[in-house]
C-alpha cells in the first residue's frame, strides 16, 4: 500500500516519488455539487491482460454506458506493459512525466498521442511513466 500526501501544488505517492512524477491536482465536482480538489487513488489496472500499470478513473463506462467514453490518470511502474489493441474510437495520452513507448517510438514528458479510431497499439514502459488517457469509445483486444 502507498501513502498520499498533499501539498500545496502536487499530490504525490511513495511509488510517484520513486518514479520521480509529479501527479496532476484533479479538482472536480457534481453537475449539481461543489467543485473542489478530490486525492488521486490507484487501482490495479488488470484488464486486457496489463501487468504493471494502476489506474485513477476519473469516469468510466460505468457512469457513460457500455460503449461510453472513459478518462483516467494512468500510471505505468517501470516494466509495465500492454498487450495489442484496436481503437474503436480516439484515444487521447498525455505523458506527464516518464517515457511511454508504443511501436511507433518513444514519448517522454509533454508528449501528446492521438490514436485514430482503428489504429493498433500495444503501449509500455520499461522506465515508468505517469499519463492522462481518453477513451472515446473503449478497446479491444486482439
Amino acid at each position: 500500500m502507498t501513502e498520499s500526501t498533499t501539498t500545496e501544488s502536487t499530490t504525490t505517492t511513495n511509488t510517484a516519488d520513486s518514479l520521480g512524477e509529479l501527479l496532476p491536482r484533479l479538482f472536480t465536482g457534481a453537475a449539481d455539487g461543489p467543485f473542489g480538489h478530490r486525492d488521486l487513488h490507484f487501482e490495479p489496472l488488470v484488464t486486457d491482460g496489463r501487468v504493471g500499470a494502476e489506474i485513477c478513473w476519473l469516469y468510466s463506462t460505468k457512469e457513460t454506458g457500455e460503449n461510453g467514453p472513459a478518462a483516467a490518470v494512468v500510471r505505468y511502474l517501470p516494466g509495465a506493459a500492454a498487450p495489442a489493441h484496436l481503437h474503436s474510437g480516439h484515444e487521447v495520452i498525455y505523458v506527464f512525466s516518464g517515457e511511454l513507448e508504443t511501436d511507433d517510438g518513444t514519448y517522454g514528458p509533454n508528449s501528446l498521442l492521438v490514436m485514430q479510431p482503428g489504429s493498433v497499439h500495444s503501449p509500455r514502459s520499461p522506465k515508468g511513466c505517469m499519463t492522462f488517457v481518453v477513451w472515446e469509445k473503449p478497446v479491444r483486444r486482439l
